[in-house]
Protein backbone atom coordinates (compact mmCIF):
# COMPACT_ATOMS: atom_id res chain seq x y z
CA UNK A 1 0.00 0.00 0.00
CA UNK A 2 1.47 3.85 -0.84
CA UNK A 3 1.71 5.87 1.78
CA UNK A 4 1.10 9.64 1.40
CA UNK A 5 2.97 12.27 2.82
CA UNK A 6 0.49 14.47 4.88
CA UNK A 7 1.59 18.29 5.50
CA UNK A 8 1.32 19.45 8.44
CA UNK A 9 -0.90 22.43 8.87
CA UNK A 10 1.01 25.76 9.65
CA UNK A 11 -0.84 27.09 12.51
CA UNK A 12 -2.45 30.42 12.19
CA UNK A 13 -1.65 32.84 15.01
CA UNK A 14 -4.73 34.10 17.42
CA UNK A 15 -5.28 37.85 16.37
CA UNK A 16 -4.78 39.77 19.12
CA UNK A 17 -7.54 41.03 21.28
CA UNK A 18 -8.52 44.88 20.72
CA UNK A 19 -7.08 45.77 24.36
CA UNK A 20 -3.50 44.47 22.92
CA UNK A 21 -3.20 46.54 19.34
CA UNK A 22 -1.14 49.38 19.43
CA UNK A 23 -0.18 51.67 16.81
CA UNK A 24 2.88 51.48 15.05
CA UNK A 25 5.86 53.90 15.98
CA UNK A 26 6.13 56.81 14.11
CA UNK A 27 5.94 61.04 14.22
CA UNK A 28 9.05 63.15 14.56
CA UNK A 29 9.45 63.51 18.49
CA UNK A 30 9.86 59.35 17.89
CA UNK A 31 12.78 59.75 15.13
CA UNK A 32 13.92 62.86 16.62
CA UNK A 33 14.35 60.61 20.48
CA UNK A 34 15.64 57.87 18.25
CA UNK A 35 18.51 59.95 16.75
CA UNK A 36 19.39 61.72 20.02
CA UNK A 37 20.06 58.31 21.30
CA UNK A 38 22.15 57.16 19.05
CA UNK A 39 24.13 60.32 19.02
CA UNK A 40 25.09 60.09 22.63
CA UNK A 41 25.76 56.30 22.51
CA UNK A 42 22.91 55.67 24.85
CA UNK A 43 20.27 52.75 25.45
CA UNK A 44 16.70 52.78 25.93
CA UNK A 45 14.51 50.25 27.66
CA UNK A 46 12.16 50.82 25.11
CA UNK A 47 13.83 49.36 22.89
CA UNK A 48 16.00 46.98 23.89
CA UNK A 49 13.28 44.71 25.91
CA UNK A 50 11.02 45.44 23.13
CA UNK A 51 8.52 47.61 25.29
CA UNK A 52 5.00 47.72 23.12
CA UNK A 53 4.35 51.44 24.42
CA UNK A 54 7.73 52.82 22.81
CA UNK A 55 5.21 54.79 19.61
CA UNK A 56 3.06 56.66 22.83
CA UNK A 57 5.89 57.17 25.32
CA UNK A 58 8.34 59.03 22.54
CA UNK A 59 5.40 60.60 20.87
CA UNK A 60 5.20 62.58 24.26
CA UNK A 61 8.86 62.90 24.52
CA UNK A 62 9.55 60.51 27.04
CA UNK A 63 11.67 57.38 27.81
CA UNK A 64 13.64 54.96 30.18
CA UNK A 65 17.28 55.26 29.75
CA UNK A 66 19.13 52.23 30.58
CA UNK A 67 23.06 52.51 32.15
CA UNK A 68 25.18 50.32 32.35
CA UNK A 69 25.59 49.22 28.90
CA UNK A 70 23.28 46.67 26.68
CA UNK A 71 24.16 43.72 27.94
CA UNK A 72 22.78 42.11 31.05
CA UNK A 73 24.89 39.36 33.30
CA UNK A 74 21.67 37.34 34.08
CA UNK A 75 19.31 35.36 31.59
CA UNK A 76 15.55 35.98 33.31
CA UNK A 77 13.02 33.77 31.57
CA UNK A 78 10.85 36.67 30.19
CA UNK A 79 13.43 39.28 29.41
CA UNK A 80 14.21 40.71 25.81
CA UNK A 81 17.34 42.46 27.08
CA UNK A 82 20.72 40.63 25.53
CA UNK A 83 22.86 38.64 27.91
CA UNK A 84 26.44 38.34 27.95
CA UNK A 85 29.63 39.91 29.47
CA UNK A 86 29.56 43.28 29.83
CA UNK A 87 32.11 45.55 28.53
CA UNK A 88 33.76 47.92 31.32
CA UNK A 89 31.29 50.38 32.97
CA UNK A 90 31.39 53.45 31.49
CA UNK A 91 31.52 56.65 33.86
CA UNK A 92 30.72 59.04 31.64
CA UNK A 93 27.26 57.26 30.82
CA UNK A 94 25.64 59.55 33.60
CA UNK A 95 26.86 62.82 31.74
CA UNK A 96 25.27 62.19 28.73
CA UNK A 97 22.47 60.48 30.09
CA UNK A 98 21.54 64.11 31.70
CA UNK A 99 22.44 65.68 28.89
CA UNK A 100 19.80 63.63 26.94
CA UNK A 101 17.07 64.59 29.51
CA UNK A 102 18.37 68.23 29.29
CA UNK A 103 18.24 68.31 25.47
CA UNK A 104 14.59 67.07 25.75
CA UNK A 105 13.30 69.61 28.47
CA UNK A 106 12.13 66.33 30.17
CA UNK A 107 10.15 67.00 33.45
CA UNK A 108 10.39 63.52 34.54
CA UNK A 109 12.81 61.20 33.98
CA UNK A 110 13.00 57.04 33.90
CA UNK A 111 16.88 55.34 34.43
CA UNK A 112 17.06 51.88 34.81
CA UNK A 113 20.32 49.29 33.88
CA UNK A 114 20.97 45.76 33.07
CA UNK A 115 21.97 43.75 35.88
CA UNK A 116 25.87 44.08 36.40
CA UNK A 117 26.66 41.13 39.22
CA UNK A 118 30.54 41.37 37.88
CA UNK A 119 30.39 45.18 39.64
CA UNK A 120 28.11 45.71 42.10
CA UNK A 121 29.47 48.75 44.13
CA UNK A 122 30.05 49.91 40.55
CA UNK A 123 27.23 49.94 39.03
CA UNK A 124 24.95 51.46 42.10
CA UNK A 125 27.57 54.68 41.75
CA UNK A 126 26.56 55.05 38.21
CA UNK A 127 23.17 55.60 39.42
CA UNK A 128 23.88 57.89 41.77
CA UNK A 129 26.03 59.53 39.43
CA UNK A 130 22.80 59.70 37.18
CA UNK A 131 20.57 61.31 40.16
CA UNK A 132 23.45 64.06 40.54
CA UNK A 133 23.96 65.10 37.07
CA UNK A 134 20.19 64.97 36.03
CA UNK A 135 19.65 67.56 39.02
CA UNK A 136 22.56 69.55 38.11
CA UNK A 137 21.47 70.21 34.43
CA UNK A 138 17.69 70.17 34.91
CA UNK A 139 17.23 71.25 38.60
CA UNK A 140 13.03 70.73 38.29
CA UNK A 141 13.40 67.29 36.37
CA UNK A 142 11.82 64.64 38.31
CA UNK A 143 13.59 61.68 38.85
CA UNK A 144 12.45 58.15 39.04
CA UNK A 145 15.16 54.36 38.93
CA UNK A 146 14.17 51.32 38.31
CA UNK A 147 17.55 49.67 40.28
CA UNK A 148 18.63 45.72 39.95
CA UNK A 149 18.76 44.00 43.53
CA UNK A 150 22.49 44.21 43.63
CA UNK A 151 22.52 40.78 45.72
CA UNK A 152 21.12 42.49 48.21
CA UNK A 153 24.41 44.22 48.97
CA UNK A 154 23.37 47.32 51.62
CA UNK A 155 26.49 49.04 50.25
CA UNK A 156 25.14 49.29 47.09
CA UNK A 157 21.56 50.16 47.67
CA UNK A 158 22.48 52.71 50.55
CA UNK A 159 24.88 54.62 48.00
CA UNK A 160 21.41 54.75 45.83
CA UNK A 161 18.77 55.76 48.02
CA UNK A 162 21.23 58.31 49.13
CA UNK A 163 21.15 60.30 46.08
CA UNK A 164 17.64 60.77 47.09
CA UNK A 165 15.82 59.86 43.52
CA UNK A 166 11.91 61.06 43.74
CA UNK A 167 11.03 57.31 43.39
CA UNK A 168 13.21 54.27 44.05
CA UNK A 169 11.35 51.33 41.68
CA UNK A 170 12.47 47.74 42.61
CA UNK A 171 10.18 44.81 40.54
CA UNK A 172 9.41 41.79 41.88
CA UNK A 173 8.27 40.38 38.97
CA UNK A 174 6.60 37.63 39.89
CA UNK A 175 5.11 35.13 42.31
CA UNK A 176 7.55 33.55 44.74
CA UNK A 177 6.62 29.95 43.07
CA UNK A 178 7.64 30.92 39.56
CA UNK A 179 11.18 32.67 40.44
CA UNK A 180 13.54 29.72 39.89
CA UNK A 181 12.63 30.24 35.66
CA UNK A 182 11.34 33.56 35.88
CA UNK A 183 13.83 35.45 38.00
CA UNK A 184 16.94 33.62 37.03
CA UNK A 185 19.83 34.69 39.56
CA UNK A 186 16.95 36.47 42.28
CA UNK A 187 15.52 35.82 45.08
CA UNK A 188 12.12 36.45 46.40
CA UNK A 189 13.00 37.84 49.63
CA UNK A 190 16.25 40.04 48.24
CA UNK A 191 13.99 41.80 46.70
CA UNK A 192 11.64 42.63 49.21
CA UNK A 193 14.39 43.27 51.72
CA UNK A 194 15.58 45.84 48.91
CA UNK A 195 12.28 47.49 49.45
CA UNK A 196 11.95 47.18 52.96
CA UNK A 197 15.73 48.70 53.75
CA UNK A 198 15.42 51.33 50.56
CA UNK A 199 12.35 52.85 53.00
CA UNK A 200 13.62 52.55 56.06
CA UNK A 201 17.29 54.59 54.71
CA UNK A 202 14.28 57.07 53.28
CA UNK A 203 11.19 56.91 55.33
CA UNK A 204 9.58 59.92 53.40
CA UNK A 205 10.74 58.33 49.74
CA UNK A 206 8.30 57.10 47.64
CA UNK A 207 9.14 53.06 46.55
CA UNK A 208 7.76 51.47 43.69
CA UNK A 209 7.35 48.01 42.49
CA UNK A 210 5.91 46.15 39.71
CA UNK A 211 4.45 42.63 38.24
CA UNK A 212 3.60 40.73 35.11
CA UNK A 213 1.07 38.49 34.81
CA UNK A 214 0.52 35.37 32.38
CA UNK A 215 3.29 33.47 33.64
CA UNK A 216 1.72 30.89 35.17
CA UNK A 217 0.66 32.26 38.82
CA UNK A 218 -3.04 32.29 40.23
CA UNK A 219 -4.78 35.06 41.86
CA UNK A 220 -4.19 33.74 44.96
CA UNK A 221 -0.08 33.79 45.01
CA UNK A 222 -1.08 37.63 43.43
CA UNK A 223 -2.56 38.77 46.47
CA UNK A 224 -0.08 37.39 48.72
CA UNK A 225 2.81 39.41 46.60
CA UNK A 226 0.30 42.97 47.11
CA UNK A 227 0.09 42.14 50.59
CA UNK A 228 4.00 41.70 51.32
CA UNK A 229 4.81 44.52 48.74
CA UNK A 230 2.54 46.52 51.57
CA UNK A 231 4.10 45.83 54.72
CA UNK A 232 7.13 46.77 53.47
CA UNK A 233 6.24 50.14 52.60
CA UNK A 234 6.03 49.81 48.96
CA UNK A 235 4.13 53.11 47.61
CA UNK A 236 3.19 52.31 43.97
CA UNK A 237 2.81 49.32 42.10
CA UNK A 238 2.55 48.65 38.41
CA UNK A 239 0.54 45.05 36.95
CA UNK A 240 0.73 44.66 33.28
CA UNK A 241 0.66 41.24 31.02
CA UNK A 242 3.64 39.39 29.97
CA UNK A 243 4.01 39.12 26.19
CA UNK A 244 6.25 36.67 25.20
CA UNK A 245 9.02 38.53 22.76
CA UNK A 246 9.77 35.27 21.28
CA UNK A 247 10.15 31.32 21.13
CA UNK A 248 13.12 31.82 23.17
CA UNK A 249 11.59 33.22 26.10
CA UNK A 250 8.83 31.83 28.58
CA UNK A 251 5.76 31.42 27.67
CA UNK A 252 2.41 32.74 28.20
CA UNK A 253 0.01 31.11 29.98
CA UNK A 254 -2.94 33.03 29.49
CA UNK A 255 -4.12 36.60 28.34
CA UNK A 256 -5.83 38.65 31.35
CA UNK A 257 -9.16 40.72 30.73
CA UNK A 258 -9.08 44.54 31.07
CA UNK A 259 -11.82 43.39 33.63
CA UNK A 260 -9.41 41.01 35.92
CA UNK A 261 -6.97 44.12 35.52
CA UNK A 262 -9.24 46.33 37.04
CA UNK A 263 -10.32 43.95 39.82
CA UNK A 264 -6.47 43.08 40.64
CA UNK A 265 -6.37 46.90 41.02
CA UNK A 266 -8.79 47.20 43.63
CA UNK A 267 -7.59 44.40 45.33
CA UNK A 268 -4.40 46.09 45.22
CA UNK A 269 -5.43 49.51 46.82
CA UNK A 270 -7.71 48.35 49.22
CA UNK A 271 -3.96 47.00 50.90
CA UNK A 272 -2.90 50.74 50.87
CA UNK A 273 -0.75 51.72 47.95
CA UNK A 274 -0.96 55.23 47.24
CA UNK A 275 -1.36 54.69 43.65
CA UNK A 276 -1.52 51.22 41.51
CA UNK A 277 -1.47 51.20 37.87
CA UNK A 278 -3.00 48.08 36.21
CA UNK A 279 -3.74 47.15 32.92
CA UNK A 280 -2.90 44.95 29.62
CA UNK A 281 -0.13 47.06 28.55
CA UNK A 282 0.98 48.76 31.63
CA UNK A 283 5.27 48.20 31.65
CA UNK A 284 6.98 49.73 34.71
CA UNK A 285 7.57 53.03 33.19
CA UNK A 286 4.26 53.75 31.30
CA UNK A 287 2.72 56.98 32.84
CA UNK A 288 5.18 57.13 35.22
CA UNK A 289 5.45 60.99 35.47
CA UNK A 290 1.08 60.34 36.58
CA UNK A 291 1.88 57.26 39.02
CA UNK A 292 4.05 60.24 40.49
CA UNK A 293 1.61 62.95 40.52
CA UNK A 294 -0.39 60.88 42.06
CA UNK A 295 1.69 59.69 45.08
CA UNK A 296 2.54 62.88 45.77
CA UNK A 297 -1.15 64.01 46.09
CA UNK A 298 -1.47 61.30 48.61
Amino acid sequence: MELIQIEPALRTPAPKPDWLRVPSPHGENYHELKRLARSLNLHTVCESAHCPNIGECWHHRTATFMLLGNLCTRRCGFCAVPKGRPDPIDFDEPRRVAEAIATLSLEFAVITSVNRDDDLLGGARVFAMVIEEIRRLSPNCKVEVLIPDFQGDPESIRSVVDARPDILNHNIESVPRLYPVVRSGARYQRSLELLRYAKELNPLGATKSGVMVGLGEETRELLEVFRDLAQVGCNILTIGQYLRPSRDHLPMTRLYTPGEFAELKREALALGFRHVESGPLVRSSYHAHEQSAAADSR
